[in-house]
């Protein structure tokens, strides 16, 4: 179960990040909307990292939690920001995924 929590804290922190590059080109109060959603993902990642290191090792959880982070937010970055997708970004990108995947392998929960 708290892995399951722990990618949803991981999605949640790319939710936060995508907010904070829609704010970057947003005017008017809808930079106060963009920078709501950031508050709100950043407190629901967190409190969802918290909860999945209770049973799960610290080092091994924040990894995970970080690596869906940043896996999303390059896949956030390609597909809605329009950033390349050249091939040695993918090919990184790749090794990211495949070691948070060995993480949950060698993982002892």
């Amino acid at each position: 179960m708290n892995w399951i929590l722990l990618i949803i804290g991981g999605l949640f922190e790319v939710g936060f990040a995508s907010c904070l590059g829609k704010a970057k080109g947003a005017t008017g109060n809808a930079v106060y909307g963009w920078y709501a959603g950031f508050i709100v993902c950043l407190a629901i990642s967190m409190l969802l990292l918290i909860k999945a290191t209770q049973t799960l090792p610290i080092g091994t959880a924040y990894a995970v939690w970080t690596g869906i982070g940043a896996v999303g937010t390059v896949l956030v970055g390609i597909f809605v920001f329009r950033e390349s997708a050249e091939f040695w970004r993918v090919f990184f990108l790749s090794t990211l995924i495949l070691s948070i995947i060995g993480l949950k392998v060698v993982s002892p929960h």
